[in-house]
């Protein structure tokens, strides 16, 4: 099949076209469910740091589950769980000492391993922060696992910018600079999923416009809801 070339468009552009035009055929309706609360179920969270989970304070998720939280989460709320793999961010992490007060998991190098009070991942998977939080909680015995901020596409007209709610502060690219590649994030959410077929996965998207990748489509324990349906059914303001 040709491919569809428009004249003068460079090589990002048409990177980015081809996000839209994917956006627009992905039945996104078919997918997102409505999901009633058990009263014997038991909840976490698992929060990206994507801009769709902007209007939710993760304060108002605490009173309804354990919530997993990555990287500079820790700056503003402290999680029952925090994971940073990024050896920067844990330099970050522990010279503030959080460590010591709190839950904090990375994956083993040379410099985690010398750090008392840090819980290592064993077996290392050399994942990235997000799914490794999500592999963590799905071992954890939860009935429902709630993924917020997991967007998998950058931001901008083009898709083309860096798509995270910490941009522009220390440890972090620049809100002009261009998006990070979500490959490998889309991959390991996939398996972690798959890895527990028992497990409940639901994640949270802005709207039903928003991308859902073709790993995460047709996994028979994984469905979407909008964040305007999330806030209806936890009472968030």
């Amino acid at each position: 099949m040709a491919k569809n070339i428009i004249s003068g468009e460079t090589k990002e552009q048409r990177k980015a076209r081809k996000i839209k035009e994917k956006l627009a055929k992905q039945p996104i309706q078919e997918i997102i469910q409505e999901v009633h609360i058990s009263s014997n179920e038991s909840i976490a969270f698992v929060l990206g740091n994507g801009t769709s989970r902007t209007s939710i304070d993760p304060r108002n998720l605490k009173r309804h589950g354990k919530i997993y939280g990555c990287n500079a989460l820790y700056r503003s709320f402290a999680p029952d769980y925090l994971i940073a793999v990024d050896t920067k961010m844990i330099k970050e992490i522990t010279s503030a000492g959080y460590h010591l007060q709190h839950p904090v998991y990375t994956n083993p190098n040379k410099y985690s391993k010398e750090i008392y009070g840090l819980n290592l991942f064993e077996p290392n998977l050399g994942w990235s922060s997000g799914p490794s939080a999500l592999n963590l909680a799905s071992k954890s015995n939860y009935s429902t696992i709630y993924i917020l901020g997991f967007d998998y596409v950058g931001i901008g007209n083009k898709n083309e910018l860096v798509n995270n709610v910490y941009a522009g502060t220390v440890n972090y690219k620049k809100i002009n600079e261009r998006a990070t590649y979500f490959g490998n994030w889309q991959r390991q959410t996939s398996i972690a999923i798959q890895k527990h077929p028992k497990v409940k996965y639901i994640r949270v998207i802005a709207d039903t416009t928003s991308f859902v990748p073709d790993s995460l489509v047709g996994l028979q324990n994984l469905t979407h809801i909008t964040l305007e349906n999330f806030k209806k059914r936890f009472n968030i303001e």
